[in-house]
């Protein structure tokens, strides 16, 4: 357990760190790699990671480059200058409208294509409106919030809800119908209080007129109207995929890669560069911490959590839903949420209460938001702000997050006891 802990301690503090700008994917297979070499996982072992992580890791590729490919063509941009053309220049409405738009992009493209497509963008806009730094941060740190604790309604909204749902043979349709009242009682809870907490910074009135117009934004625009068809076609297949039992990877992956070929027959991108700037790092990560995850599984991390978990689902459901749901928030905080989901999911396996999975998965998701290094989100969205020149300290970002994600969960969870 102390080898197991130590790896995983100091690959984790390599991810976080970045020394010499040395990327998290790399740090993460080197620890997979020391692991491997110094015996807490096998080759096995490997492979048994490796075919928990293979569908969402295509999912995430395929999602990724969907949303490059759309972010190419203007139509994000043209979703931000839409939502503050609304908002007819009152600040508070701007700010609400900002996060509802943050919640789709999460729920459509997942919380990794929201932190690393639309941060830039929405950061870009509020320049040009000339907001305060204040302000900026204030927006900011909203979408930031809303990125991961809108990443609910669909198993490929988040990288741990196709794992989990994977784990558990948990259907689109049937996940779906579980998690849509979560998801639309978070996306209210967020807004309710990052208003609350965020309201002094917010600008009573912004002059939009120093943006352009929406429609300026768009290179092609029968391809921006081919975009909005496609993706509901594309919402229609993963349907029709659960039916048949395919997995999520075949519809992500298929759609991102379809798409591109449509934009290259319209010549509105370059297939190459958008291949070649893809995060690919975030592929290499996932699989390397989750194999430095599963030597804590070997030296019996997990047995623990099941014994733990066993007791809280013997106290009642909700207590059992809102317990899971903290536990898996705060291991999330600390250790980050891709090894926690992956910890949890095996420790809740023998466990016949799948309300308490739902519960996991929620916590994984909001819980992160309570330090910097939670989750894969938030790294890549403060490794965004940092290269245009916004940082954002520790304490700043912690504190915030302990005060904004415990309430939030707890409705969230709350909403998931009373509608299962």
């Amino acid at each position: 357990m102390i080898l197991a802990s130590s790896l995983f301690i100091i690959t984790l503090i390599f991810v976080i760190w970045q020394p010499k700008d040395l990327q998290i994917g790399t740090s993460a297979v080197i620890g997979a790699l020391v692991a491997l070499l110094l015996g807490v996982v096998s080759f096995s072992d490997v492979l048994i990671v490796s075919s928990i992580v293979w569908d969402a890791t295509l999912s995430f590729i395929g999602i990724i480059i969907l949303s490059m490919v759309l972010d190419e063509i203007g139509f994000f941009e043209w979703c931000a200058l839409k939502m503050a053309k609304v908002s007819n220049g009152n600040g508070h409405k701007m700010f609400v409208y900002s996060i509802l738009l943050g919640a789709f992009v999460s729920a459509i493209f997942a919380n990794d294509g929201a932190a690393l497509i639309l941060t830039p963008i929405l950061l870009a806009k509020m320049k040009i409106l000339k907001l305060n730094m204040k302000s900026i941060v204030a927006f900011l740190l909203a979408g930031g919030f809303i990125s991961d604790s809108a990443s609910l309604p669909f198993i490929f909204s988040n990288l741990t809800n196709i794992v989990t749902a994977n784990y558990f043979n948990i259907g689109f349709m049937e996940y779906l119908s579980i998690m849509i009242v979560p998801y639309l009682v978070s996306v209210v809870a967020s807004i309710v209080f990052l208003w609350l907490i965020l309201r002094k910074d917010i600008p009573k009135v912004v002059d939009i007129s120093l943006l352009k117009e929406p429609r300026t934004a768009i290179k092609n625009i029968k391809l921006f109207y081919i975009s909005w068809v496609f993706l509901l076609v594309l919402l229609v297949g993963y349907f029709i995929g659960d039916i048949y039992d395919l997995p999520v990877s075949v519809f992500a992956l298929g759609g991102g890669l379809l798409f591109l070929l449509i934009a290259t027959a319209f010549k509105s991108v370059k297939p190459l560069h958008i291949i070649k700037e893809a995060p690919w790092q975030i592929v290499w990560f996932s699989i390397g911490l989750y194999i430095v995850v599963y030597g804590l599984k070997n030296a019996g991390l997990t047995d623990y959590l099941e014994v733990v978990l066993k007791n809280i689902a013997s106290q009642g459901d909700v207590f059992a839903i809102v317990a899971t749901g903290f536990l898996s928030a705060f291991l999330s905080a600390i250790m980050n949420n891709m090894p926690t989901i992956m910890i949890m999911d095996i420790a809740l396996e023998n466990i016949p209460n799948t309300a308490l999975v739902y519960a996991n998965i929620i916590g994984s998701n909001l819980g992160p938001k309570m330090t910097p290094f939670g989750s894969l989100a938030t790294l890549l969205w403060l490794h965004v702000l940092a290269k245009k020149g916004i940082n954002i300290s520790f304490l700043q970002y912690s504190k915030f997050g302990f005060i904004i994600t415990p309430p939030v969960l707890l409705i969230v969870l709350l909403a998931l006891a009373y509608s299962y």
